[in-house]
């Protein structure tokens, strides 16, 4: 079954930078005009400040739905089966090129189609996942932003230490079906290792493992390390609930799972990402072909904490930390 989110929803979204959208780009007649197929990986409302961030983009490059460009969106909700089913749908649609963010998406849209260019607005290791060949010359119809999480998890887990000094037993909690997720792992337990930290790892593939695995976890870790992917972002208020009535303190590679309750993260600009995605889209649309675009890295990283959890956990930030972060929730 093909869910679309109608227009009127992604407006409400996006709020008021998506209000310049024309609405008459409804009665436009298809292929008339540039299609981006945009296949969001969770919803419009868990991704509306990174869409409000590519919209403006592509306005600053002189692009507007309804007079020069037309999108299609599609939103899988956290369902991974969805990848492909939307990914399919755009191939119907003979859309210009697919925007999409996360390592499961990008591959399902590569998969489904080797001509039409896609943009991921960020991916966790494209190349050993293999969504590219390098990032220098990612050859084929795909090109993008990484996120570099793998990279990040050792600076997390000194970041979660400095909040959590006592710190000696770390739970992962990640979704097993995604490639850069299994990468992260190792990752991770690495840099336990390094800082004598017991490390337990949960692998669950869909939203109904999710209390299982808090069970699983009784007594057994004193913070907690959630992977970020669609999966994880969808049911972040869930997964934030359940860690803190574990009282567990939770450490996230994006800044939506602090303002759902999370503890702290640190990571990559989403926002950032996807405005400059926007870039890319715009080469494309122009005749660039997506295999000449080099990948692109992160530039500009977040440090988020919420105090207010940090109060319910009764744990005391210190006030050097607080100077370092980039955005403070209370």
């Amino acid at each position: 079954m093909t869910v679309t989110i109608g227009r009127r929803r992604l407006l409400a979204a996006l709020g008021v930078a998506a209000a310049t959208w024309p609405l008459a780009a409804r009665g436009q007649q298809p292929g008339k005009l540039p299609t981006i197929g945009l296949l969001g990986a969770t919803t419009p409302l868990v991704e509306s400040q990174r869409l409000r961030a590519f919209v403006q983009r592509l306005h600053e490059l002189g692009w507007f739905e309804g007079r020069s460009i037309a999108i299609e969106d599609r939103w899988a909700e956290g369902r991974t089966e969805r990848f492909a089913e939307i990914a399919a749908e755009f191939v119907q649609l003979k859309v210009d090129v697919i925007v999409t963010v996360g390592t499961l998406p990008a591959l399902a849209a590569k998969q489904a189609t080797a001509l039409i260019p896609i943009v991921f607005a960020g991916a966790g290791d494209p190349v050993g996942t293999g969504i590219v060949a390098s990032l220098a010359r990612p050859g084929g119809n795909v090109t993008g932003l990484s996120v570099q999480f793998t990279d990040l998890a050792g600076k997390r887990l000194e970041l979660l230490r400095e909040v959590v000094p006592n710190l000696r037993r770390l739970a992962i909690l990640i979704n097993a079906d995604n490639p850069a997720a299994m990468k992260e792992v190792g990752e991770v337990q690495a840099a336990a290792g390094a800082f004598g930290l017991e490390v337990v790892t949960l692998e669950i593939r869909k939203a109904e493992e999710i209390a299982s695995a808090f069970e699983a976890l009784k007594g057994r870790a004193e913070a907690l390390y959630v992977f970020a992917d669609a999966l994880m972002n969808t049911n972040r208020v869930r997964i934030n609930t359940l860690a803190l009535a574990a009282r567990l303190p939770t450490m996230h590679g994006v800044r939506e799972y602090v303002e759902a309750g999370g503890l702290m993260s640190y990571g990559p600009s989403l926002p950032d990402l996807y405005r400059r995605a926007a870039d890319f889209v715009d080469k494309i649309l122009r005749g660039a072909k997506p295999g000449d675009i080099p990948v692109e890295q992160p530039t500009k990283f977040d440090l988020v904490i919420n105090l207010t959890t940090a109060k319910a956990l009764g744990l005391t930030i210190p006030e050097s930390f607080l100077l370092r972060a980039d955005e403070v929730i209370e």
